[in-house]
């Protein structure tokens, strides 16, 4: 037990000290893009019953209470604008504990005229809203026209000045010097600026992205990456997540939940002999084969895998569907919609 809780010092301490930096909190998990880097495009198409699971105001207004020494809260989803009523009392809820900073993260789908995106942005700049970050990449261009995202940074940038991220800026410029102003699908986006340019590009090898841009990686056997934990991204003591359900989650492991963001006691006291998951996770991923292997008959991928993260997150989507005993791997949507 000792030795368990060293190895979940750091971030208990940041929890208990008060010192945790920046939060990520989602505001639904409805979106209406199928981006081939996210994990929660179909969480309503295929499980609706899901949605009656998603927090109510009062739910976030026990986070806020809980956690009222944030510097900076991110509101993000799936996609904050398909929830905007919502998405307007939080960030008013936020306003009024004075928390320093708060933004919001979108797809710009919403944008369809200049009225409707400076009349939505309004709203929320009167509610409290400090900035907005804009998601720029060529996944989304696959589904969101150019030019909404265009006029959102435009009539952002005047409604928020300084305070609006644009992530990524080198993919906006480059799609305006492609003179795209529609959609565009991946494949012709590539054949147009090659393969090269995705070596700029912030693309992390987890999650869906193993599943549906695996091509783009070398792969591995699964000892490759023996001796290796996922203990760096678990304990990451200054940035967290938190879920629509509710789960703590650090770094950016979605599925694996540290427990109810709600109850601030319990995270103070998380007893890795109770989380098997999480305690082969900080310890040694031949630790988590070895017991999916073992007890619930896990076989490698023929083809190996990218990363770390891409045996991780194939072992656990495994073991999720053999049973659901181990409260650590939530939410379940999540590994619904790997594929």
């Amino acid at each position: 037990m000792e030795h368990n809780l060293r190895r979940l010092l750091p971030l208990l301490g940041a929890i208990i000290s008060r010192d945790i930096k920046k939060a990520n909190i989602s505001v639904t998990n409805r979106c209406n893009l199928k981006c081939r880097t996210c994990n929660i495009w179909r969480t309503y198409v295929h499980r609706p019953q899901a949605a009656s699971k998603e927090l109510t105001v009062e739910d976030y207004e026990l986070f806020f209470d809980n956690f009222d020494f944030w510097n900076w809260i991110s509101f993000t989803g799936g996609e904050p604008f398909l929830n905007f009523r919502l998405l307007l009392k939080v960030t008013e809820k936020a306003h009024e504990l004075k928390i320093p900073s708060t933004f919001v993260e979108t797809n710009c789908f919403w944008s369809i005229d200049d009225k409707t995106a400076r009349e939505k942005l309004t709203l929320l700049k009167d509610a409290g809203l400090n900035g907005i970050l804009i998601s720029v990449n060529p996944f989304i261009l696959e589904y969101v026209p150019f030019e909404r995202t265009e006029r959102a940074i435009r009539i952002s940038e005047k409604i928020f000045d300084e305070n609006v991220v644009i992530y990524q800026e080198s993919f906006r410029h480059q799609i305006e010097t492609l003179g795209v102003e529609d959609t565009l699908s991946f494949e012709a986006y590539l054949q147009r600026v090659g393969v090269r340019t995705l070596y700029y590009m912030e693309l992390l090898p987890m999650g869906r992205a193993c599943y549906k841009l695996g091509d783009l990686y070398r792969r591995y056997p699964a000892q490759q990456f023996f001796g290796q934990s996922c203990r760096e991204e678990l304990m990451r003591d200054w940035h967290i997540h938190i879920d629509n359900y509710g789960n703590y989650i650090t770094g950016y492991c979605g599925g694996i939940s540290l427990g109810n963001a709600g109850d601030l006691e319990s995270l103070r006291h998380i007893n890795l002999d109770e989380k098997p998951i999480l305690d082969a996770l900080v310890t040694d991923l031949r630790k988590i084969h070895e017991l999916a292997v073992q007890e619930f008959g896990y076989k490698e991928l023929r083809e190996g895998y990218v990363s770390k993260c891409h045996l991780c997150v194939d072992i656990r989507k495994h073991i999720t569907q053999q049973t659901d005993e181990f409260e650590e791997l939530s939410p379940v949507e999540f590994y619904r919609q790997l594929g």
